[in-house]
């Protein structure tokens, strides 16, 4: 379960004003619906787990992208050592 949230936030890192409140509203009810658990003290908690794998994920994909574009512009300035 814990993946699917992480990939969740890897994939849609660069929208994660959207990813994170949709994780922590869907996850919840995503469990509830398929008879895993039930309650609000769950709800509650399935939410909070929700966020921060997202944000995990959403931390893994800024990293990522922040790397790729160092990357990317020591290249076009010729600073990348072969």
């Amino acid at each position: 379960m814990i993946p699917t949230l992480l990939l969740v936030g890897l994939v849609f890192g660069r929208w994660w004003r959207i990813a994170v409140p949709v994780a922590v509203l869907g996850w919840p009810v995503l469990l509830i619906a398929t008879g895993v658990v039930h309650g609000l003290p769950f709800a509650l908690v399935a939410g909070a787990f929700a966020a921060a794998n997202v944000l995990v994920g959403v931390l893994a994909n800024f990293a990522i992208r922040l790397f790729v574009r160092g990357v990317l512009t020591s290249a076009r300035h010729g600073t990348l050592r072969k």
